[in-house]
């Protein structure tokens, strides 16, 4: 079986309108996906473009994007998936220290596939956002180590099921000194958590064209026995599954043989072919 449990309606850039949330929308990336061989797709939007979000974060940027209306975000992607298509109910849902509260006060009015939890913005400052960098405020090996913290704590918050591309904070091509000892960290945290981690065919098209994870960290997460679930973070119908042939050898040389199925917040392993 294969999956897609990482997509967005729009681009980031994109507001929804009134083409975003119907049925026909949804079909688009459902028929995408079938033409990739791929039997299931989740779709994860932004927790940062709904309203009920606005109150979690006072940055400009995140006050100016929370518009749209989650109630109907979750109604369209519920009544796809109640008309048979074979789509999840999900969210990317950031994580915000010192916000868990909130966090969970607002995704826990609605049922869920999975959650995936995300690290966008630490310190006040975004990691992979040019607009609002936090390069320019911090050495390399200090924005790692806070971006490693905040993902950690992200993992044992309880909030989420799969912690999206966990190495996000080599967007754009700068790496820690020495990453072992991060890595491990991150692996181990996982593990306590019992969260699973995204492999994210996404990374391929970033300054490093690796996935996300890296193969060191995600050799780490098939020792501890970390479960995996795969995602394109595709903002668009055409992106659905993109390189998935790439990342399924990059799972399969780490040992991993099976993908994380979600059914309202269970799991379930799935073995893929390669």
């Amino acid at each position: 079986m294969l999956t897609d449990y990482h997509m967005h309606l729009v681009d980031d850039d994109v507001p929804y309108d009134g083409d975003s949330f119907t049925l026909e929308h949804v079909g688009r990336y459902v028929t995408a996906a079938a033409a990739a061989g791929i039997d299931e797709i989740g779709f994860t939007d932004h927790v940062h473009r709904f309203a009920e979000a606005r109150d979690w974060f006072d940055h400009a940027l995140w006050q100016a994007d929370a518009v749209g209306d989650l109630g109907r975000y979750h109604a369209a992607v519920t009544a796809a998936r109640d008309a048979g298509l074979p789509v999840k109910v999900a969210l990317e849902v950031d994580y915000l220290r010192g916000r868990e509260q909130q966090i969970g006060e607002v995704v826990g009015r609605y049922d869920w596939d999975y959650l995936l939890g995300s690290v966008h913005w630490v310190a006040g400052l975004a990691v992979d956002w040019e607009l609002a960098p936090i390069w320019d405020r911090y050495p390399a090996d200090e924005i790692w180590r806070l971006y490693c913290e905040d993902l950690c704590l992200a993992a044992a918050s309880g909030i989420y099921d799969s912690m999206a591309h966990p190495d996000l904070a080599k967007v754009f091509g700068q790496r820690p000194a020495r990453p072992q000892a991060l890595y491990g960290q991150i692996a181990d945290a996982f593990e306590a958590a019992g969260v699973c981690a995204e492999v994210s065919s996404a990374g391929y098209h970033r300054t490093l064209h690796e996935l996300y994870p890296a193969a060191e960290l995600l050799a780490m997460l098939h020792e501890r026995g970390v479960p995996v679930t795969l995602g394109s973070d595709a903002h668009a119908p055409q992106r659905v599954g993109r390189d998935f042939p790439r990342a399924l050898a990059e799972l399969h040389a780490a040992g991993y043989r099976t993908l994380t199925v979600f059914d309202r917040r269970e799991r379930r392993q799935e073995v893929f072919d390669v």
